[in-house]
């Protein structure tokens, strides 16, 4: 009988990600007998291919930038600088290693926690198979993540995605990156930093389409200005090996076909969730269109008791984001059960250098609200910080609910913005009124006492 095979547990954890990992440790505290099923790396995309070995490269890609760019602050560099990437990659690999070795003894030294290596697919809603393994319990979380998505007309070449361009120990002469968004943008700046010919190829008609227009063509500038070669608008796209060696991308373009060669190209189009892996039919549980899985305030999928963190509920698909859905399951099951997704703001980053930090409704969101708005704008070329940093290029924005005095949304594109927007998200999580910004003091000199400035140039938003 199967039932004689079946091992039972109070929790089974399907993914160690940044949601998986801290949950099974938190109910481990609490006694529960807790699985965590993982079929690949510990410590899920921000450890393995996202956050960590990606930030790795900025920061080397940058301190390439810095020395080719000292002649501007009278720093005389006598050559270019030398770029090794199988340093770089030496460097990020340790950091890499050094996360998962720190995942995997937090969850070993658990006396609660079973780890448990391999493919994890549904057999119904209790249960679950792990090779031979079948696995029950009446509490399922799923933290499987997602991966790159691959388009149709690439059949036929070589690609890279974002985990493979992570294993080269060679810079590409000629990197072609299809897709205009948060990844592909950084990938470019990264690569064309440490040497790389880039042409960025998307399919829209503008680059990182969530954002509003000013804010895309403000970041498609920065780019352009380092010397990458941007092609919106490129639909059709096909991908063919060169028998010479290299990769062809053929595309439209205002309905004329054209063809852009080099020798590598990323695949930069997307994400799609890992949820079809777990055959979820078996359970009854409901997938979206898109392939997410869906969930409510509480992360409950549709079916009792299983329930989807992190990237393959559609819910965020960011590092923090999948933490605080582990924060709101967290306080649901084993604390004051108060703490749901409608909690959450939306904020994010995109990084490039300089870097955009994103918090709440970009404008054109809050015009779609109905709401009577105030809104600000300024250039970071306006501040003396960047001026003495040198780097000017950017903008601070923010929108505010005219009525209730509310901050609604920010957005800071330039040196600094990844960390200055967590002003703006703190002071939209404590409600407060803008105007307790606008009259605080911040500190001389930094790129964040623009923030009291911009906001005393608020102005009505016309619908």
């Amino acid at each position: 009988m199967i039932e004689d095979r079946v091992e039972t547990f109070d929790a089974i954890i399907i993914g160690s990600g940044q949601a998986g990992n801290p949950l099974a440790l938190a109910l481990a505290k609490e006694k529960w007998k807790v699985a965590i099923v993982e079929k690949g790396a510990l410590g899920g995309t921000c450890v393995n291919t996202g956050c960590t070995p990606t930030k790795a490269y900025v920061a080397s890609a940058r301190a390439a930038w810095a020395i080719s760019n000292a002649h501007n602050l009278g720093i005389e560099v006598p050559k270019s600088p030398k770029v090794n990437l199988k340093a770089i990659k030496k460097r990020k690999d340790k950091l890499v290693n050094d996360s998962r070795i720190g995942v995997r003894k937090s969850l070993v030294d658990s006396p609660q926690v079973s780890m448990i290596r391999g493919t994890a697919t549904f057999v119904d809603k209790t249960r679950i198979k792990v090779g031979s393994r079948i696995l029950k319990s009446y509490k399922i979380f799923l933290n499987v993540g997602a991966r790159a998505r691959t388009p149709e007309g690439f059949e036929e070449a070589d690609y890279l995605t974002n985990s493979s361009i992570l294993q080269l120990d060679k810079v590409p002469d000629q990197l072609i990156i299809v897709g205009g968004s948060y990844i592909g943008l950084e990938f470019a700046q990264i690569f064309k930093r440490l040497g790389s010919k880039v042409t960025i190829l998307e399919m829209g008609d503008y680059l990182i389409s969530k954002e509003d227009h000013h804010t895309s063509e403000l970041v498609r500038e920065i780019i352009e200005k380092e010397g990458i070669k941007v092609i919106c608008g490129a639909k059709c796209l096909k991908g063919k090996n060169k028998k010479s060696g290299g990769v062809t991308v053929s595309f439209e373009k205002d309905r004329k076909e054209s063809k852009v060669s080099g020798t590598h190209v990323l695949l930069a189009t997307g994400r799609i969730p890992n949820s079809d892996i777990l055959k979820p039919e078996k359970a009854g549980l409901k997938i979206n269109d898109h392939g997410y899985v869906e969930v409510n305030s509480i992360l409950e999928t549709n079916v009792e008791g299983i329930y989807a963190l992190g990237d393959c509920n559609g819910q965020g698909a960011f590092t923090h984001t999948s933490y605080n859905d582990y924060e709101i399951l967290a306080d649901q099951l084993l604390g004051e059960k108060k703490r749901t997704l409608d909690d959450r703001i939306t904020n994010y980053a995109l990084y490039i250098d300089p870097p955009l930090g994103r918090a709440g409704m970009t404008l054109s969101q809050a015009k779609e609200s109905g709401k009577n708005l105030l809104f600000a704008r300024m250039p970071m070329s306006d501040i003396s910080r960047a001026k003495e940093k040198g780097e000017t290029q950017g903008k601070m924005e923010v929108i505010v609910d005219a009525d209730s005095e509310q901050i609604l949304g920010a957005a800071v594109c330039g040196t600094g913005g990844d960390e200055i927007i967590g002003t703006f998200l703190t002071a939209m999580y404590s409600k407060l009124s803008y105007k307790t910004l606008m009259n605080s003091v911040q500190t001389h000199p930094t790129v964040t006492e623009l923030i009291p400035t911009l906001l005393q140039q608020l102005k009505k938003v016309d619908h």
